[in-house]
């Protein structure tokens, strides 16, 4: 029998980002009325948002991030990973993934 397919799907951590985000916009010496004016927003809220973790940039603003502070979208953006079983619902009965939701307790 073939053993369980697994593929790990990487997925962005909003707070670890929104945290990269305050850090990498404080070491910058950017305020957050600088960045809503660089960004052309009538309000901050979004700029909050993306600091506490609630939203992410868009590509587009995520671009203008970069840009701003000198450094790689990938520099900005947290990722975690998380395992994916691509086994049928048998197979993972007879012999389940760690991960695997359909192992039983």
């Amino acid at each position: 029998m073939e053993g369980n397919r697994i593929f790990i799907r990487p997925v962005i951590d909003l707070q670890a980002t929104g945290k990269k985000i305050k850090e990498l916009r404080k070491s910058s010496n950017y305020s957050i009325k600088d960045m809503q004016l660089m960004f052309g927003f009538d309000f901050p809220q979004a700029i909050y948002a993306w600091e506490q973790g609630r939203n992410i940039p868009t590509v587009d603003n995520l671009m203008i991030l970069a840009r701003m502070f000198r450094v790689n979208i990938e520099d900005i953006i947290c990722v975690r990973n998380v395992e994916i079983c691509l086994s049928d619902k048998r197979q993972c009965e007879e012999n389940p993934c760690e991960n695997c939701k359909l192992k039983t307790a």
